[in-house]
């Protein structure tokens, strides 16, 4: 689609598209340019600083901001007078403005099949955004506020789903200048663009971002302006690819907890990873003293008062050795719940290839794993004839000496965080999958899914281009340079371990009340505080299971918005815990 315009801009010398000197505008639109304009958005405010009479009233707003809640000041004539207004409680954002010309778009040559752009219709899609935006980090708006329809032609919310309408995979909000306060320039703005960073459908971003604007295009919108920050190289490049520009608009936003890392020194303990971190943050929130030991491997120390606990990530001083012992060999773990009446798969050591033929025989499906290991390596899932069997005995024993063959169980890879006597949080785990496009290979979709769950996880997640993927995609019938069909989708690997590219889906409120009792009943078994247990469920709904292994140091940081950090602090220094986290913690054992 082509679209035209009769008004006219300027372009500097250099071919980049200039900013119009607001305080010249002239004609009829400008005298009509509503004033002191700060436009509610759900999470806060988009406060339109050139539409302010005077820089002394734009601070008074922002320092009006409700708790809770982000304001966004874009568009500041004088950002330095602004911030020596309120130095204390202002700062200018570490973020770049871009915009794009309606002249300077060129629509797609071909749509993505693989996604389907529509408005936001139902409470059901605003729970499915907010669930989107939360992924990202942001802020979660009302269901109610988003689906207002007397604001249909100021905000726009657009969502993307795949073809066959399985759930929300991205959300983008524009807002029409000219109907926020009659603009003389006829701009837009995009705001709150963000992927879900489980789906594995490639171009998602894109082609919200394109919808958006041809949306306001058409309907003779001059530009689209949008605010990122300046070290997000992914999104940029996207931007720059469809055509937009950077100007020279800067944006002002008050000191807040929730802007906290913009504008804060990094504190002892900033190269810590998520999971240690999402354990310190909490730590400091209730007063409790944070010594970083030693960041590269997520060590701490906790101080309260005449009580101190050494952390490495959420395995600390409570557990132990013994419990420790328990879980680092599965051997032993396997033993242990066995003994307890947990239910468990059919487990041997590797020995000859003789005996480990045997066993396949008997159970058809095996698995092979280190008797020790962490983060899904050396794990081989669902292996089927004896060649497949011996490589992988023969490379888990290159990281163990000890290793060992279950008997494959089919169902759901389920995490279930136990800590105290209560589940905490539970989330079913799901094999990294990609979908092609007909022009991307298997290679460059993986390194697409890996970019995107880097970004989603602090880069703790990603598909090892190794052996087992390998595999896993000859199994699919491609391999590394094919290219994959259009919304062809296929598994990357068996596993589901979130180190190795695996996804992580609450299912929390729908744990079956007896695996829940399973779950607590081995972590007593174990003897061990915190662990996170590691089942096979044939049916989310049912109550059969089969416990596959348990980890003595389970990444919390995995499983929010569940309260994992705030129950593990809890245990920790019970007598930081208000009234709110302990009754929390009482109704869901």
């Amino acid at each position: 689609m082509a679209y035209r315009s009769n008004i006219s801009h300027r372009i500097d010398r250099s071919g980049g598209a200039s900013i119009r000197n607001w305080e010249s505008a002239s004609g009829q639109a400008a005298d009509t340019m509503k004033s002191d304009v700060a436009l509610e958005m759900g999470w806060g405010r988009l406060v339109f600083g050139h539409t302010y009479r005077s820089t002394e009233e734009l601070a008074e707003t922002l320092l009006a901001e409700r708790d809770g809640e982000r304001d966004i000041a874009l568009y500041i004539r004088d950002p330095h007078v602004l911030l020596s207004l309120a130095p204390a409680d202002l700062f200018l954002d570490p973020s770049h403005t871009f915009r794009l010309w309606e002249y300077n778009y060129r629509p797609a040559i071909e749509l993505n099949k693989q996604v389907v752009i529509r408005r936001l219709e139902s409470k059901e899609d605003a729970r499915e955004a907010n669930r989107i935006w939360a992924s990202r980090n942001m802020v979660e708006s009302d269901p109610d506020f988003l689906l207002d329809e007397h604001a249909k032609k100021l905000r726009t919310y657009l969502v993307a789903e795949t073809p066959d309408h399985d759930g929300l995979i991205g959300v983008v909000v524009g807002v029409d200048h000219t109907e926020a306060f009659n603009d003389p320039e006829n701009g837009t703005s995009l705001w709150c663009l963000a992927v879900d960073p489980l789906s594995s459908v490639p171009g998602i971003g894109e082609a919200l971002v394109r919808q958006l604007v041809e949306h306001y295009f058409a309907r003779g919108r001059e530009f689209v302006d949008l605010s990122v920050m300046h070290d997000n190289v992914h999104a940029i490049a996207l931007y720059e690819k469809l055509g937009y520009q950077r100007v020279p608009v800067f944006c002002v936003k008050r000191k807040n907890p929730i802007n906290e890392n913009l504008f804060l020194a990094s504190q002892p303990g900033a190269d810590l990873n998520p999971y240690a971190r999402i354990i310190v943050d909490e730590a400091r929130r209730r007063g409790v003293s944070v010594e970083v030991i030693d960041g590269e491997f997520g060590y701490f120390r906790l101080t309260l008062g005449g009580r101190s606990i050494t952390c490495r990530e959420s395995l600390t001083e409570l557990t132990s050795a013994i419990a420790f012992c328990r879980c680092d060999d599965k051997r032993l773990t396997h033993r242990v719940l066995k003994a307890a009446g947990i239910k468990v798969p059919a487990q041997t050591d590797a020995d000859n290839a003789e005996v480990n033929h045997e066993f396949l025989e008997r159970y058809e499906r095996v698995v092979v794993k280190p008797a020790r290991g962490e983060q899904g390596t050396g794990v081989f899932v669902d292996l089927m004839d004896r060649k497949e069997l011996d490589s992988a005995v023969e490379a888990a024993s290159a990281l163990c000496s000890d290793v060992i063959i279950e008997s494959f169980v089919e169902g759901h890879d389920v995490r279930v965080i136990v800590i105290g006597t209560e589940v905490v949080a539970a989330a079913v785990r799901r094999p990294p999958s990609i979908t092609g496009n007909g022009e991307l290979t298997v290679r460059q979709l993986l390194e697409k899914y890996n970019r995107r769950r880097m970004s989603a996880t602090g880069g703790e997640s990603s598909v090892p281009f190794d052996s087992e993927t390998e595999r896993c995609i000859r199994l699919a019938g491609f391999n590394m340079d094919s290219i994959l069909p259009d919304g062809k989708t296929i598994s990357a690997r068996k596993t589901a371990n979130l180190h190795t590219g695996g996804t992580i889906h609450d299912i929390t409120p729908q744990l079956h009340p007896e695996l829940r009792a399973a779950a607590v009943n081995a972590a007593g078994a174990l003897g061990i505080p915190v662990t996170g247990l590691d089942l096979a469920v044939p049916d989310l709904d049912g109550p059969d299971y089969a416990v596959i292994e348990a980890n003595e140091r389970p990444g919390l940081a995995n499983h929010e918005p569940q309260p994992t950090a705030e129950r593990f602090v809890d245990l920790l220094f019970p007598e930081t815990a208000t009234a709110e986290t302990a009754l929390a913690g009482s109704e869901n054992k």
